[in-house]
Parts: C-alpha cells; sequence; structure tokens
C-alpha cells in the first residue's frame, strides 16, 4: 500500500491547513479521538447535544473540512459527528487497510461504539458513500437513515485518478483542470472561507496519494438489507462511478428509495444542504 503523502514536507503542509480550517470552523465544536484496531479515529462534533445524531464520512483525499458549508445549517438541527476516516489527509492514523466492505463496516462500528451512539443517521460522500454503505448493509438496525452523495459501490468505477496522472506535471494549471473535473467550472460562493478551502483542497491534491484500488460494489442480497429510508444524490458529469447504473439498481433494489439526479451536476454536488436536511428531518 502506497504511503499517503508524497514527501514529510508535504504532510506537514497539508495539516496545517487543515489545523486552520478547523480553527475557524464556523459552528461552536470539540475535537475528539476514538481507539480503533486500525488506530485513532478523529471526530469532530458539533451542534445541541440533545439533538438526534448525525454521522458524517467524507470522500477520498479530503477530510472534515468537506462539511464546512453545509454544517452550519445542519448543527441547527442534529448533534454531528464529522468522521476524518483513516488512510486520508485528516488527524485519523494514516493506516489504508485493503479496500474490504467488511473491514471498514467494523471500523467505523468500533468508532460509533466509542462515540456511545447506538443507532444513528449517517450521510456519506463518494468514498464515505461506500464506506457508509458497507456500515448499513453489514449493521442496518444501527443506521436510521441513510444519505448518500455520488456514492462509489453501486456501479462501475472509471480510471479516474489514472486518467489525470499527466495533469499532475503540469503544475497549477494542471491541479486547476483536475479540480474543475470533479468540482465543475461554478465553484460555490467565492467568500473568503470559500477561497481559503479550495486552496486547501489543492494543496492535498499535490501533496497526497489516492487511493487506485476499485471499490468492491455491493451485491443486490446485500443492498436489500438497507431496511431504514434511504436517499441518494447523483450527478450526471460524474467522473468516479457510473451514475446510471447506480441510480438503476437502487431503484430496482429498493423501491422506496428517494433519488435526486442532476443531470449536469458534477462530482461534487452543490446546492444539498436543504435537500439532505428535508431527507434527514422526515
Amino acid at each position: 500500500m502506497a504511503e499517503l503523502y508524497r514527501s514529510e514536507a508535504g504532510r506537514k503542509e497539508v495539516l496545517e491547513r487543515y489545523a486552520a480550517q478547523l480553527d475557524n470552523w464556523p459552528v461552536k465544536c470539540e475535537r475528539r479521538l476514538v481507539p480503533t484496531r486500525h488506530g485513532e479515529t478523529f471526530v469532530l462534533v458539533c451542534g445541541p447535544e440533545s439533538a438526534p445524531p448525525l454521522v458524517l464520512i467524507h470522500g477520498s483525499l479530503a477530510n472534515c473540512a468537506a462539511w464546512r458549508f453545509d454544517v452550519p445549517v445542519w448543527a441547527q438541527h442534529f448533534r454531528i459527528y464529522a468522521v476524518d476516516i483513516i488512510g486520508e489527509p485528516g488527524l485519523s492514523a494514516p493506516a489504508r487497510p485493503p479496500l474490504d466492505a467488511g473491514v471498514y463496516a467494523d471500523w467505523l462500528a468500533e468508532v460509533l461504539k466509542g462515540l456511545g451512539l447506538e443507532r444513528t443517521a449517517v450521510l456519506g460522500e463518494s468514498l464515505g458513500g461506500w464506506m457508509a454503505l458497507a456500515h448499513a448493509t453489514r449493521y442496518p438496525a444501527a443506521v436510521t437513515r441513510l444519505a448518500l452523495l455520488v456514492p462509489g459501490g453501486l456501479s462501475s468505477q472509471f480510471r479516474f485518478f489514472y486518467r489525470i496522472l499527466p495533469l499532475l506535471l503540469l503544475g497549477d494549471r494542471g491541479l486547476r483542470k483536475i479540480e474543475e473535473r470533479i468540482y465543475g467550472r461554478a465553484r460555490p460562493a467565492s467568500s473568503g472561507a470559500a477561497r481559503e478551502f479550495f486552496a486547501f483542497i489543492a494543496v492535498i491534491t499535490k501533496n497526497c496519494r489516492p487511493r487506485m484500488e476499485k471499490l468492491p460494489i455491493f451485491g443486490d442480497e446485500a443492498l436489500r438489507r438497507l431496511t431504514m429510508p434511504v436517499f441518494a444524490i447523483f450527478g450526471g458529469r460524474e467522473v468516479f462511478f457510473d451514475p446510471e447504473e447506480a441510480r438503476r439498481r437502487l431503484e430496482k433494489l429498493l423501491p422506496a428509495v428517494e433519488i435526486d439526479y442532476r443531470p449536469d451536476a458534477p462530482h461534487v454536488i452543490q446546492n444539498r444542504t436543504l435537500p439532505i436536511l428535508e431527507f434527514l428531518k422526515k
């Protein structure tokens, strides 16, 4: 398994930028480290203690900062637990176990047990969507609602990271092209926080190695175990997974699933905060 960071200097730069993101978190929060068999897992906790729990699992080459534009709204209604995936550029252990659904389902179960969460709503994005599915199909009784943003594990996976390797040789211009393919041409509001966030994403892309293995696809029998309410958002300009195939499988196997399909949306979905909130509050 390749090391996460390309250099020690790169590791320091990423973590320094991440510390700045956390220091400027938009709502009051606390930081926790949960021990697991794969090392410690970092969790950012915010929202009213009396509110129902919501676990957030970010995507590849990301960390809790991925939720900074959603949390101010969601934290008004939920006790949020944003998890840094192990082996990604956050504050969790750098361990990258093989991409086996059982391994990551059990890892997340350890994290939730350490947080004292017996049942919770779960939201996963991309790689985090795959991990949310791994957990929900293995421990369906532990998940009250499942929200999925462009999740992996439902359809064929494109070899995106192999296709963009030449762009990494173009310096900042190449990084901007990679960012455009993932985020689309239109960025979120051009506030200072948004500019800092995208600068942080560029630092991660430059200094970190993505997971190159294909995500295992969940079989029909596994997906039929999703007895909780399920909501999924897909973009038609997805670059990592086949969105049409994923949508068809969910509609076939889960008749009550709610799907928000956006033909012109890229991998990172904008304007997702309120639709997800509406689903979670039902």
